[in-house]
C-alpha cells in the first residue's frame, strides 16, 4: 500500500475506521466537557449506526476497511511498543509507577482497551489485588478514555508526499495520534510504506497540527487550516517537508476565523470532484487571508521556501486551483436550513468516489441539492454518530485511493 493519495474524491480502496466502543460509555453529563465532548451518546445506537456506515462503504467500494483495534492489538505485541504507550498514557495522571503492574497482569487486548477506553482506579484494583497504593480517588481515571476517538481524520492525515502524523492541540486527545503513529510506524502491513513529514525528526514537542485542516486540492497543491486547532509553525514546517519531497508544487496556509463552526478546514467545504466543492454559504468568502508557500531552493541539503501572503478570499484560491469550479452550498443556500444542517456539518461528506458520498440521513435538504447536481448520494443513520459534532469525513482516514 502506497499511503499516498493525490485527491480527495478518488475510488476509494483502503480506509482506517474506529467502531465506538466503551470510551463512549466512559461519557457523563459532568465529564463530557472535560473529554471534549459536546453530548452523552447512547453506544448501541451508535454502534449500530456506525456499523451500517463501514458496511455501506464495503458495499458501494468494495473497498478494504481496516479496524483500529484490530490493527492496535496486533501492534501492541511487540513490548516495546506497548511499554511505551502505556508509559504515555499513564503521565498525565502521575502514575507511571504503575506501568508494569498494568502489562504483567492485563492481556494484549486489555491494555488496548486501557489505552482507548482508560482505565479507572477501582478497575485495576480488582485485576490487581497487590496494587500500590495510589493518591487517586477508586473512581478516578488512571488513563482518562478517548471518546473522539471515531474521528480518525484528526489524528494524521495523508497526502501526495507522504504522512502527516498530528500533534494534538488539545493535551487529552494526544493519545489518538500517539496510537495511530506506532501502527503505522510498526505494523508490518504499513512500516515499510510510510513517508513521514511531520513530525520533524528529533521533536519532542512539535507546534500543533490536525488532520482535519489538510484537504488536497489537486496533485500538486495542498491546504492547510490555519485554525484554532492548527498553528502556524507547524505549517510551515510542513509546507516545507513537502515541498522538499517535490511531490507537491504549492501550500496554502487558510486562515479561518477562530470560531468554533470554523473549527478545522474540512468544516469549511469538502472537495466532491475534479471541479465540485460544497460548502455552507459566504464560508469560502468569509475567509480572507491565505498564505502560498512555494519551494525557493535547495541548496547544501537546506530547504529554502518563500512565502507569499495573498489578500483574496479562499473562494479565489479554490478558483485559481480548480478549473471550472462549481460551488455547491449547504441545503442549497437556504439560510435556515443550511444552518440547522451545517451544525451537523452538513459540508464534511465522504466522498467514495468523483460525485459519489457518504451524507447523514438528517442533512436532507443539503442531500437533495447535491442530488440536483448529479451527486450519488448515499444516506447513514446519524442520531447518536452526529453528537460528536463531526461528519462522515471526519470519521474516515483513507488510506488508498484511485489515482486521479
Amino acid at each position: 500500500m502506497n499511503l499516498r493519495l493525490n485527491s480527495e474524491f478518488g475510488t476509494l480502496k483502503a480506509v482506517l475506521m474506529h467502531r465506538p466502543a466503551r470510551e463512549i460509555d466512559r461519557l457523563t453529563p459532568y465529564n463530557k466537557d472535560f473529554l471534549l465532548f459536546e453530548d452523552v451518546p447512547y453506544l448501541e445506537a451508535m454502534q449500530m449506526e456506525h456499523d451500517v456506515f463501514t458496511n455501506l462503504i464495503k458495499e458501494a467500494t468494495g473497498a478494504t476497511v481496516f479496524r483500529l483495534r484490530e490493527l492496535l492489538i496486533q501492534t501492541l505485541t511487540n513490548r516495546e511498543i506497548l511499554e511505551k504507550l502505556m508509559t504515555q498514557a499513564l503521565q498525565p495522571s502521575n502514575q507511571t509507577h504503575l506501568k508494569d503492574y498494568i502489562l504483567d497482569r492485563l492481556s494484549t487486548a486489555e491494555c488496548a482497551t486501557a489505552l482507548t477506553a482508560g482505565v479507572k482506579v477501582h478497575e485495576l484494583k480488582k485485576k490487581i489485588p497487590n496494587l500500590p497504593t495510589t493518591e487517586l480517588l477508586d473512581y478516578a481515571f488512571i488513563i482518562p478514555p478517548s471518546p473522539n476517538l471515531y474521528f480518525q481524520r484528526d489524528p494524521m492525515a495523508i497526502t501526495p508526499g507522504g504522512i502527516i502524523f498530528s500533534s494534538m492541540k488539545m493535551e487529552g486527545r494526544q493519545r489518538e495520534a500517539n496510537l495511530l503513529k506506532a501502527i503505522f510506524e510498526n505494523h508490518p502491513d504499513f512500516k515499510e510504506h510510510v513517508n513521514q513529514l511531520y513530525p520533524l525528526n528529533g521533536q519532542s514537542n512539535p507546534p500543533s497540527i490536525e488532520g482535519g485542516d489538510v484537504i488536497i486540492l489537486s496533485k500538486k497543491a495542498v491546504a492547510i487550516g490555519n485554525s484554532e486547532r492548527t498553528d502556524e509553525k507547524a505549517i510551515y514546517q510542513v509546507a516545507k517537508a513537502l515541498l522538499a519531497e517535490g511531490t507537491v508544487e504549492r501550500v496554502y496556509e487558510v486562515h479561518l476565523p477562530q470560531r468554533r463552526n470554523y473549527m478545522h478546514l474540512d468544516t469549511v467545504f469538502t472537495i466532491l470532484d475534479e471541479n465540485l466543492v460544497l460548502t455552507y454559504p459566504d464560508a469560502l468568502n468569509s475567509v480572507l487571508q491565505t498564505s502560498l508557500y512555494t519551494l525557493k531552493e535547495i541548496q547544501d541539503d537546506k530547504v529554502h521556501i518563500k512565502r507569499q501572503v495573498l489578500k483574496e478570499s479562499l473562494l479565489t484560491v479554490l478558483e485559481r486551483e480548480i478549473q471550472h469550479l462549481e460551488i455547491l452550498h449547504t441545503a442549497d443556500g437556504n439560510p435556515d436550513y443550511s444552518m440547522r444542517e451545517q451544525w451537523f456539518d452538513g459540508a464534511n461528506v465522504f466522498a467514495i468516489g468523483a460525485r459519489r458520498v457518504i451524507s447523514y440521513n438528517r442533512n436532507k435538504h443539503t442531500n437533495n441539492a447535491l442530488r440536483n447536481m448529479g451527486v450519488d448520494v448515499l444516506e447513514i443513520p446519524s442520531s447518536e454518530l452526529s453528537r460528536g459534532l463531526g461528519g462522515p469525513r471526519c470519521m474516515t482516514m483513507p488510506m488508498s485511493r484511485s489515482k486521479i
